[in-house]
């Protein structure tokens, strides 16, 4: 997980006191892989040579730009879901007063694992994230208790909302809107639960075969849990293959059986809506984009195929 890439130690160093009255810093280096984050890893020996690892998290610009305070937003939901039993990293500290770092950041404990994007058993893996999927979206907590959280319905509304000058014809993404903003307005919700926004193999941690940790919540939200099993679909179809989404769709349909699943293709289409004109962006090799475009030509054909039969 970690590189070698070191830091200024001094404030890591301060960090480490305040986790540990006494604490020394040990050890200190940038984790692999952050986008919207900046996470250090550290190493604090207490006062009696016990050794504990973190990592702490900074919030990058886009991130402080639509929610100054989520820095402590998410150290309240790792809060709330470490207490539902989600396997998520335990939240240690929260510091909002940015005498140490330029800004809020918080510090959970290290997990020790693995991202897995070309896994072994991938349809055991699949069925796993699934069950996990469906123990978050049962977590027993309001709206009104995590009220920073966006309204996923809200949030597409805004995106359709939005249409570019420019379509992205390449990922179908003109019958892709038209499709969505035809029922948008009547779509059948379930009732809304916590999301974890962006839940895909990327933001996944394994450790010997098993799910150890879900995280990077920064995208957190409320609405349809439906808007997490698409999204998971599309990314699970991307990076393990057909047999694995097919895995997980019916794991997750087996442990949430009370869901309305007539609207799954609609949520399907609007993860499909994400990568428009942003997909050649995305640094990818040649041949894993291409393959990529085929797998979300499939996906995205047949959502389409069956939307007449949704509302």
């Amino acid at each position: 997980m970690t590189n070698e890439q070191a830091y200024d130690h001094e404030p890591f160093a301060q960090i480490a006191k305040k986790l540990n009255t006494g604490g020394e810093l040990r050890d200190c280096r940038r984790l692999a892989g952050g986008i919207s984050a900046v996470t250090t890893y550290i190493e604090v020996a207490s006062s009696q040579g016990e050794i504990n690892r973190y990592v702490v998290r900074q919030h990058g610009a886009a991130d402080l730009s639509r929610d100054a305070d989520i820095a402590g937003h998410e150290f309240e939901l790792l809060r709330l879901l470490k207490q539902n039993g989600i396997s998520v990293a335990q939240p240690m500290l929260y510091d909002a007063s940015c005498a140490i770092l330029p800004s809020p950041y918080i510090v959970a404990a290290y997990v020790e694992g693995q991202v897995e994007l070309q896994p072994q058993q991938s349809v055991y893996k699949a069925r796993q994230l699934a069950s996990q999927l469906a123990a978050i979206h049962q977590v027993r907590i309001s709206h009104t208790e995590l009220p920073f959280l966006a309204d996923m319905h809200k949030v597409v509304s805004g995106k359709l909302a939005s249409r570019p000058g420019q379509l992205d014809d390449s990922l179908s993404e003109g019958p892709i809107r038209e499709a969505l903003m035809m029922a948008w307005p009547s779509l059948r919700l379930n009732e809304g639960t916590l999301l974890h926004g962006d839940y895909w193999p990327g933001n996944v941690l394994w450790k010997e075969g098993e799910l150890a940790a879900v995280m990077d919540w920064e995208d957190a939200a409320w609405g349809d849990p439906l808007s997490d099993v698409g999204n998971a679909r599309m990314e699970l179809l991307w990076a393990y293959g057909e047999a694995a989404m097919e895995a997980f769709t019916e794991q997750y349909r087996q442990e949430m059986p009370q869901l309305a699943y007539e609207s799954l293709p609609y949520w399907d289409l609007c993860a499909a809506l994400r990568p428009a004109s942003q997909l050649s962006g995305w640094g990818l090799d040649p041949d894993t984009e291409r393959v990529m475009r085929e797998r979300h030509a499939v996906f995205t054909a047949q959502a389409l195929a069956v939307r007449h039969r949704i509302l």
